[in-house]
């Protein structure tokens, strides 16, 4: 089923600290993030997310904790409150 973007919260944490910014959904420009998200995370895209899209966004190194190499973050999503997805990466270096 598709979800609706403005029930969609967004929580990122790095080595299991949360971000200071989080990254408000829909957005186009916001605190900590480099400005211009794809997809549905962008506030000119569309209103829903469908299995098999991708939407992205990227830390700004102004927010904190900082990305550094050998890093944990993780991407927890949810929907209405309730689990979508949660994703895991560790830093590269470059």
């Amino acid at each position: 089923d598709p979800i609706d973007v403005s029930a969609v919260t967004i929580r990122v944490s790095v080595d299991g600290e949360p971000l200071d910014e989080q990254p408000p959904v829909p957005f186009f420009s916001a605190a900590g993030f480099h400005p211009g998200p794809t997809g549905a995370f962008n506030s000119a895209g569309g209103d829903t997310l469908r299995a098999g899209e991708t939407a992205t966004f990227r830390v700004a190194d102004t927010n904190d904790p900082t990305l550094e190499p050998g890093r944990r973050v993780t991407v927890e999503i949810t929907a209405d409150g309730r689990p979508v997805a949660t994703l895991e990466t560790v830093v590269e270096p470059g």
